[in-house]
């Protein structure tokens, strides 16, 4: 028995079918397990917001990585590629073939390249967080690109969490963040085969706009409203419609408008997303035309097999 099990991974923007495809190749094989990639549903009780599996589907085939901590807790890339290190052992052990399906970019190469992490300094976090929480993150994102301008330019100079992060890896090991690992542009073989899903623009904001709408319709404003009684960590409430939510509830905006921002902002990760996934060159990609599970299940349990 090999050491790893068969693994492939099913990749793409938000709301490709990634999930259903999964599922139906799993169901068709019948010796695999899906492991869930994604940096929000490892949440418990985030579950409309980030279409988490429903309990018919995870009863019909087994779900790794998925509710393992509590959305008051902030986890990391590093607990995540831990977390999946004993999931796949476990795995190999049954001689059960995997599939990882998610659309989160940097948990993907973290375990399909098995990147050397950075470790983590919680007191030099804390300052920089209240800090970045005073000023900004544009003076923050100006500070690391005089530290590290290879990982200032590969992220908006928006996004709080990777800032932060860059810049408690720079002062807390001395080194760039940027020199961590071979470097994301750098793309070795691997035994891991990805299949990547891509529909034509139009149809995926569509797709998009349709998802929203269905959260919203399945609760999704029920399930924040919890979840601002219970507490959410910094990390879970920058979850997609969660934070847009929040601020409704908050009083900042209107329902409608939230709902418009939560479409919106969607749509442009979608486009983020397909952006990271497209720079890997070991991605096959399969355009899909009508129906994702007809189209791409096929290509994924023949990658299985092979």
């Amino acid at each position: 028995m090999s050491s790893h099990p068969r693994r492939v991974a099913v990749v793409g923007p938000t709301a490709s079918g990634k999930s259903s495809v999964a599922l139906a190749a799993a169901l068709e094989v019948g010796d695999a397990e899906l492991v869930s990639i994604d940096s929000m549903q490892v949440y418990r009780g985030m579950d409309v917001g980030t279409a988490t599996p429903t309990a018919d589907e995870r009863s019909q085939v087994p779900h790794h990585l998925i509710d393992i901590v509590e959305p008051t807790d902030d986890f990391t890339v590093a607990e995540f590629q831990r977390a999946y290190s004993v999931v796949v052992d476990h795995l190999a052990r049954r001689d059960r073939r995997a599939i990882l399906v998610g659309g989160t970019g940097l948990y993907h190469r973290a375990v399909i390249d098995d990147l050397d992490l950075p470790g983590e300094w919680p007191v030099i976090r804390e300052r920089l967080q209240a800090e970045i929480d005073q000023v900004g993150p544009a003076a923050l994102h100006r500070r690391l690109a005089d530290l590290d301008p290879e990982a200032a330019s590969r992220m908006e100079p928006t996004n709080e969490r990777r800032i932060v992060r860059a810049l408690e890896v720079c002062e807390g090991s001395g080194r760039s963040f940027s020199s961590f690992g071979p470097g994301l542009d750098t793309y070795p073989e691997s035994d891991i085969v990805q299949i990547g899903l891509r529909w034509d623009r139009e149809a995926q904001a569509a797709r998009i706009e349709q998802r929203v709408h269905r959260m919203m319709a399945d609760g999704l404003l029920d399930e924040v409203r919890g979840l601002r009684r219970t507490g959410l960590s910094r990390t879970a409430a920058q979850a997609l419609g969660y934070k847009e939510l929040l601020a409704h509830l908050d009083g900042t905006v209107g329902l409608d408008e939230a709902v418009e921002q939560v479409i919106v902002r969607t749509r442009q990760f979608a486009v983020r997303q397909l952006r990271w996934f497209r720079r890997d060159p070991r991605v096959r990609w399969v355009d899909i035309e009508h129906d994702p599970v007809v189209e791409v299940t096929p290509v994924v349990v023949d990658a299985l097999r092979s």
